[in-house]
């Protein structure tokens, strides 16, 4: 039995486990397929407060690790195979850790960043492809770049990196674009952002010194084209990683968990989301780390709560 466990290792679950291991909570964090959360798999942070010269990514996860682990937390790895939220204490089976049980939760899975699915893409990510305008913009300086999308988050970013590039391509399967018209129409006003639609993207091309271009089919002469760029910016979307809950929790129509406004607090009293996974809007690591350190004062005010209620039925008796 646990006061609490936190679900996700990003800078939400690991900022909730450090607040409550120094309350003396004792949490158990469950790490899943990739602890640390996205980060761990950027370079260089420049964005996170406190590091005058960055830090990479990777090392800012590990530092927050190890801080929760200093006042006491719990580290668990695996995957949360199942998850009963009807009743406290809450139980959550995890593969090959048998089952667990919870006086409270804390859902920080984050979500996870739409890929192509096409050659050269993985391998040069860090490398000249990225999914975040906001944190790796600024390493492309008077370079030329390509946002592959059509809806409103890739007009977003196509006109944010051009602060930094000479030169923005927007690069999307269909003529048409799914992005709202004053979106596009900010967009086509850009005199720094370029078009290539109705052409598929097939490969992600790198040279010795990081990504070339991308080579795409233009659906209607049906060639192979490259378009020429020293980064991939893929803006397709997100999906929120709350396939796990079947439902037991309200989410929105894309799958986002749904909080009380100003609060981490789902539907469920005792069950608590921050970071990534009910963030439609921000998605950084300091505003996914801020909170973090809500839901675990929210968690900490409930239990407390909890534990007076407890006391006094106890006496009654």
């Amino acid at each position: 039995m646990y006061k609490s466990i936190i679900i996700g290792t990003g800078p939400a679950g690991l900022t909730a486990a450090i607040y409550l291991a120094r309350a003396n909570m004792q949490p158990l964090i469950i790490e899943g397929l990739q602890p640390g959360g996205q980060l761990t798999t950027t370079t260089e942070v420049e964005n996170f407060p406190g590091f005058t010269d960055g830090i990479m990514g990777p090392e800012l996860m590990d530092n927050m690790r190890k801080q929760a682990e200093r006042f006491g937390a719990e580290f668990k790895s695996g995957w949360v195979e199942q998850i009963d939220l009807s009743k406290r204490p809450f139980k959550i089976k995890v593969e090959g850790g048998g089952e667990l049980e919870a006086e409270s939760v804390i859902i920080s899975t984050g979500a996870s960043a739409r890929y192509l699915g096409i050659p050269g893409e993985q391998d040069n990510v860090g490398r000249g492809v990225s999914t975040c305008a906001t944190c790796d913009g600024f390493f492309f300086r008077n370079k030329k770049l390509i946002v592959v999308g059509g809806g409103d988050s890739a007009m977003e970013e196509a006109s944010f990196l051009t602060r930094f590039a000479t030169e923005v391509t927007v690069v999307n399967r269909r003529e048409e674009l799914r992005a709202s018209k004053i979106m596009q129409d900010r967009a086509r006003d850009n005199e720094k952002i370029k078009w290539a639609l109705n052409r598929k993207p097939l490969e992600v091309v790198a040279g010795d010194n990081g990504v070339k271009g991308l080579k795409v089919l233009n659906n209607e002469t049906g060639q192979e084209e490259l378009v020429e760029a020293d980064g991939v910016f893929v803006a397709i979307g997100h999906t929120p990683n709350t396939g796990f809950l079947q439902g037991q929790i309200t989410t929105d129509d894309h799958g986002y968990i749904v909080v009380t406004p100003g609060t981490t607090e789902t539907n469920i009293p005792g069950v608590f989301a921050c970071g990534d996974v009910q963030d439609t809007r921000y998605r950084q690591a300091i505003t996914a780390a801020g909170s973090g350190c809500m839901a675990a004062m929210d968690a900490e005010k409930y239990l407390e709560g909890h534990m007076v209620h407890d006391w006094s039925e106890a006496l009654d008796k």
